[in-house]
């Protein structure tokens, strides 16, 4: 299928702007004709995925962009890269990845890309607005922005963002469209979850929202769906919670919630007037599996490391933090010696938190903040790590497999909890299986 191309489309394929700006364009008339659509479309913001240095091919690619005059045409934000720039020795990363880590930031900063470096790019920094076309990497930004924003994204990956980052287009399909973000499932939360019931605190808990994720992304798969029951006064952590739960055990690149969510003020605006291809009813049971399913250790192993900050932590969640720790240190507690607790977030979190009375709180309990990057991307993990706990949908879901280890998955409180204990202690009986 031959696909329609703007005078500028003609101009970038023909190397009117250069040889990286051809380069791009290739690359994304190919990808229009895999994704059978029909033209090109302007997007006026992209955030970059491609930017963590998950192979030396990534790191070539970037470089002989750069090398090649590539610039971006609209405004860019940069993923979580491969390490802390600023701490990195304290981690114990080697040197040699260091090195590489850093000439890939210097290719994305040359290429004019803003050094946001955060998967959580909605909470910091030119968050975009309803209705706005982008072209965002990173699954659960992605989620974020379709779901929560009402901006329109397709699931960019490496390395397709940066080459529409450079010519300021991508191929008019998918997402992109209204009539493709329409609702197809329905799932209806129980209403013993609802704030008016005798139960109504589980939807209140932060935790709900990585577990209902998780299920979320197991039901759904790749349909988009819309949740009707959810508390319309939920907070921007936990739909972050939820969005990158669903992402990862899911493809979840939408979904509306009724009520919440700005595609979605009735049932039938979210389906567009359509019915739905199936209705599913989520009971607490479902809720309590889907939580025992992000759990591989054992209630009362030995722990090793608490990792938060998956996606990147927030001020507000290190305020809840600092209160935890507050009220530990008050008890006469401390960190256990054989434990590490890391929190990663990124540099406009920090900044606020420097104005804070937190930092000292954490740092005095031992917590270890890294900025910039990921647990995934930088080797922060020590080989004789055997179990790490989380309060993280997505960490917990990845963990196992990328990290080699055992995981715990629990509250935010729990994980404070067994840092203390030196071992996995789970205290809400209400997510323990009968």
């Amino acid at each position: 299928m031959s696909v329609r191309l703007s005078r500028r489309d003609k101009q970038l394929l023909d190397g009117q702007h250069g040889e990286a700006a051809q380069m791009a364009m290739r690359i994304l008339v190919r990808m229009a004709e895999v994704d059978s659509a029909a033209e090109m479309m302007d997007v006026s913001q992209a955030h970059i995925d491609g930017c963590g240095l998950l192979s030396e091919a990534g790191l070539e690619f970037a470089e002989t962009l750069a090398a090649k005059g590539a610039r971006v045409s609209i405004p860019t934000t940069l993923n979580m890269g491969p390490l802390d720039l600023q701490n990195w020795r304290q981690f114990g990363v080697d040197e040699d990845f260091a090195a590489k880590a850093i000439r890939q930031a210097k290719a994305y900063t040359d290429m004019g890309c803003i050094p946001t470096w955060t998967c959580a790019p909605y909470q910091s920094y030119l968050t975009p607005r309803f209705g706005q076309q982008i072209a965002w990497g990173e699954s659960n930004a992605i989620c974020y922005a379709n779901s929560v924003l009402g901006a329109r994204t397709n699931r960019y990956g490496d390395y397709i963002d940066i080459c529409a980052a450079i010519t300021g287009r991508v191929p008019k399909c998918g997402l992109h469209l209204k009539q493709n973000r329409k609702g197809q499932i329905l799932l209806r939360l129980d209403p013993v979850f609802s704030c008016e019931s005798k139960s109504g605190g589980i939807i209140r808990s932060n935790a709900f929202y990585a577990i209902l994720g998780h299920l979320i992304g197991t039901l759904a798969e790749d349909k988009i769906p819309v949740i009707e029951g959810l508390d319309v006064e939920v907070s921007s952590d936990q739909l972050k919670a939820l969005c990158a739960a669903a992402a990862s055990s899911g493809s979840v690149a939408l979904f509306h919630a009724v009520g919440v969510t700005p595609e979605a003020n009735t049932v039938e605006e979210a389906f567009q007037g359509d019915t739905p291809e199936r209705i599913i009813d989520i009971h607490l049971s479902d809720l309590r599996k889907s939580c025992s399913d992000l759990s591989t250790a054992k209630e009362g192993a030995d722990l090793d490391l608490v990792v938060l900050g998956c996606p990147h932590f927030s001020f507000d969640e290190f305020r809840e933090l600092a209160n935890l720790i507050r009220a530990e240190t008050e008890k006469g507690k401390t960190l256990h010696p054989d434990v590490k607790f890391v929190v990663i977030s990124c540099q406009t979190s920090y900044a606020l938190l420097q104005r804070s009375d937190f930092l000292d709180v954490l740092t005095g309990f031992g917590i270890e903040i890294t900025l910039d990057t990921c647990v995934f991307h930088t080797p922060m993990v020590s080989p004789d790590t055997k179990v790490i706990m989380t309060n993280s949908g997505k960490c917990a879901y990845y963990a196992p497999g990328e990290l080699g280890v055992q995981v715990a998955f629990g509250t935010m409180a729990e994980c404070v909890d067994s840092a203390v204990e030196g071992r996995v202690c789970r205290k809400e009986i209400l997510w323990k299986q009968d």
